[in-house]
């Protein structure tokens, strides 16, 4: 089978092809198309790995022939491409003309509904695409699907994930992904599902104490602008269920969480509109991406060992067998020496995760959400195949 992976040098996407070569794969990968606007980055990653089934692939996503024949002919598409430079669309639509199943990381909702709009097209063509695999969305929405299937009726449904460091204080600002994601959701509105329809929520809203297992603690969470509350509550198997409410709210390490806010009241929030400096207009992201990757470089040195531990889960509550009962689903990840080379290995573990089921299993064509597409009992062993923690709890 050929995989391509666009946007594959960057720290999602080498982390999805080092999945993709381990031996947890569970099919036969004949090529992998590593495409990327970095000739270095790729080279870099290629000769790390040492597979011979990588081939490189130099491309400028702007270029649609360039694109169109980075997918042709592959039996999946994987789009790394951060979905906040804009180029979602045209690389889903891509994929519809070339006839090939597409996945990507999804994320903040920006582009899910336009998307799931696209079903009956995908549909009447034949080709599958599932938005948004990566941990959250993607690996949280099955999670949400776990804690459906447990109730008969479903008043709500409220999903988590908090992420926190451990080890010596950290002087450098190290992003736990994309700039532009984490301030989206730090300074964007969301939409979350109150009352049994969605309602926008203003920026950091909702905000939730919990305590959580050490290493982390008391916790709070905040509303965040993510895709699974556009998806969930209407899936098949949940909706039916009379759901009032689903929320998904986020937590980043303690001391991060203060720079991010920090970083939003200094105007970073409207990360796309242009100032000029000296007479050139310039993106404020473009500028803090670059004084960020400058800090990190010229600071190596400084940056202390610190395990990352996660975890994501989420709450139903409502009825089973006629009687009043919560279910709680929750997948922790905890440091691993298998996770050392990842930047994100949960993300990139769970679309490589997709990728893999799509292809292994009878297609199902249309455009889905997770949790429309996935089953607990194929996914969730993949999960444990990688080390993450899995439990359910009835009461």
């Amino acid at each position: 089978m050929i995989i391509t992976l666009l946007g594959g040098a960057g720290f999602m996407g080498a982390g999805i092809v080092r999945d993709l070569v381990s031996d947890r794969a569970i099919i036969d990968i004949t090529k992998i198309r590593l495409c990327d606007a970095s000739r270095e980055k790729m080279e870099a990653l290629a000769k790390e790995l040492g597979d011979p089934r990588i081939e490189l692939v130099d491309l400028n996503v702007t270029d649609p022939a360039a694109l169109s024949a980075a997918i042709s002919g592959a039996d999946i598409c994987i789009n790394c491409v951060p979905t906040l430079l804009g180029f979602q669309m045209k690389i889903f639509e891509a994929a519809l003309a070339a006839k090939v199943p597409y996945v990507d990381l999804g994320g903040l909702g920006t582009y899910t509904v336009k998307q799931l709009a696209e079903h009956e097209r995908f549909k009447a063509a034949g080709v599958t695409a599932v938005i948004g695999v990566g941990a959250d969305p993607g690996m949280s929405n099955v999670i949400c699907r776990a804690v459906a299937d447990e109730l008969d009726e479903i008043d709500r449904i409220n999903l988590y994930w908090a992420a926190e460091l451990t080890g010596d204080e950290n002087p450098v600002l190290v992003p736990p992904y994309s700039v532009s994601t984490v301030l989206a959701e730090y300074a964007h509105p969301s939409t979350q599902f109150y009352g049994g329809k969605h309602v926008e929520c203003p920026p950091m809203s909702g905000g939730e104490f919990l305590d959580l297992p050490e290493p982390w603690g008391r916790c709070e969470f905040m509303h965040s602008p993510h895709s699974e509350q556009l998806t969930v509550p209407l899936a098949d198997g949940i909706k039916e269920k009379g759901i009032k409410e689903f929320s998904w709210k986020l937590h980043l390490p303690h001391r991060e969480h203060e720079a991010w806010v920090g970083l939003v009241k200094a105007g970073f929030g409207d990360f796309n509109e242009p100032v000029e400096i000296g007479g050139v207009s310039v993106k404020p992201l473009d500028v803090l991406n670059k004084v960020i990757e400058r800090n990190i470089k010229n600071n190596t040195d400084k940056i202390p060992a610190q395990d990352s531990h996660e975890i994501h889960f989420a709450i139903g509550r409502g009825r089973k067998a006629g009687k009043p009962a919560t279910v709680r689903v929750e997948v922790t990840v905890s440091p691993d020496p298998m996770y050392a080379p990842y930047v994100d290995a949960c993300t990139s573990m769970n679309a490589s995760i997709a990728a893999q089921l799509i292809l292994k299993h009878p297609k199902k064509p249309g455009v889905y959400a997770p949790e429309s597409y996935f089953d607990v009992a194929t996914y969730f062993p993949e999960l444990e195949k990688r080390k993450f923690r899995i439990s359910k709890t009835i009461s």
